[in-house]
């Protein structure tokens, strides 16, 4: 069964730095699209970072420059360095394999699109 679990997340002060880990089974992370969302209680889930099979990396605008999205073939994980972090980053961070295809593409960035989600982990950032 395929499952995907976070973890790395926690609180920090604004400016500060963290590293976010998940574990995939039942997915090889190197022959998928992956990327991480995250969730602020009220709101939808957005799109973070996605990592192609070819490890070409997309961005949302408001995390390029200080987030980063890699991925561990060996150990079947993906990563997402976090640095300068804002408050506005506090939410629930997801992991997620787009089953329908290994280059993330536009459809990547629909919620709608993954079927499996972790239980998150949360990372919040104080001012």
């Amino acid at each position: 069964q395929a499952q995907l679990v976070e973890s790395g997340g926690g609180s920090v002060q604004a400016g500060g730095s963290l590293r976010l880990s998940c574990a995939a089974s039942g997915y090889s992370v190197r022959i998928y699209c992956m990327g991480w969302y995250r969730q602020v209680p009220g709101k939808e889930r957005e799109g973070v970072a996605l990592i192609s099979s070819d490890r070409t990396t997309n961005y949302a605008d408001f995390v390029k420059g200080r987030f980063t999205i890699s991925r561990d073939d060996a150990q079947n994980t993906l990563s997402l360095e976090m640095n300068s972090l804002k408050p506005e980053d506090t939410a629930m961070y997801y992991c997620v394999a787009d089953p329908r295809t290994n280059i993330c593409d536009s459809a990547s960035w629909r919620v709608g699109v993954y079927g499996v989600w972790g239980q998150g982990t949360q990372v919040t950032v104080s001012s």
